[in-house]
């Protein structure tokens, strides 16, 4: 009896976050229409965000956002849920452009909603398109806008954090911004890549202390953030960490040479 109950309770929730999201998603639509100015539909979309998980019954719980006050920034934060982006709109503050993969683009109205809110589309499969998006996104950081990056790239329906791209930690070498980690708890137990109906969770979003280009040269300093920021992830992502660190350099000492270099 109580399986069932708990089954039954697990379909009424799924079918109310699908009515939550349908109706939610025609306010924001509306409202990314007719609102003018670029601020004021990112407000637009994270009051709808907000608006989202309240009613979903987890209110988005945000930690360390006065790590965000101190003028633009880049954002980086891990990704195991279609709930991410959504997470992030309504977490951040209506300064953050999202920089997308354009695959987007095929989905209108998901389409139509990020270019409304100054999204940027970037290409992952070809050479010369990732070359333009990156010179157009360091262009935008050099501006000193804010930009928000899942450097992982795609998800998956197993746990884990994976291999970062540099994108984003080149932008903000380039430009001079410092990189702010943040760690998404909860998504994919709620919506994972593998299902397409939402199961009850608690969200949590932890932003963490930025990371600062240090060196000056930017190749240097975009490998010093990508690493520093994976590792802040890494450490407090209740998630395994998909890529084996590097087996370590043994150290040779004499005892070690044959007897004739010695």
């Amino acid at each position: 009896m109580r399986a069932i109950t708990v089954r039954a309770g697990r379909a009424l929730y799924a079918a109310w976050g699908l009515v939550t999201l349908f109706v939610l998603s025609l306010l924001t639509l509306t409202l990314v229409t007719f609102v003018p100015g670029l601020r004021a539909r990112r407000r637009a979309c994270r009051m709808t965000a907000r608006m989202l998980f309240a009613l979903l019954g987890t209110p988005l719980r945000v930690n360390g956002a006065g790590h965000l006050a101190n003028g633009p920034a880049v954002v980086v934060a891990n990704h195991g849920s279609y709930l991410d982006g959504l997470i992030l709109q309504g977490a951040l503050p209506p300064t953050f452009a999202f920089v997308i993969k354009q695959e987007v683009r095929r989905v209108p109205l998901a389409h139509f909603v990020l270019r409304r809110i100054g999204s940027e589309f970037v290409d992952r499969h070809s050479a010369a398109g990732r070359l333009r998006d990156a010179r157009r996104l360091v262009r935008r950081a050099a501006q000193h806008e804010s930009l928000a990056f899942f450097p992982e790239g795609s998800f998956g329906p197993a746990p884990g954090l994976q291999a970062f791209k540099a994108g984003a930690f080149t932008s903000a070498a380039r430009a001079g911004l410092p990189v702010v980690p943040v760690v998404i708890h909860g998504a994919r137990s709620m919506l994972p890549a593998d299902r397409w109906w939402l199961a009850p969770g608690r969200i949590a979003v932890d932003i963490l202390p930025p990371a600062r280009p240090e060196t000056g040269r930017p190749e240097a300093d975009a490998g010093a953030l990508r690493r520093l920021a994976r590792e802040a992830i890494a450490a407090r992502l209740a998630e395994p960490d998909l890529v084996p660190a590097p087996d370590p350099v043994p150290v040779r000492t004499s005892d070690d040479l044959p007897a004739g270099s010695r």
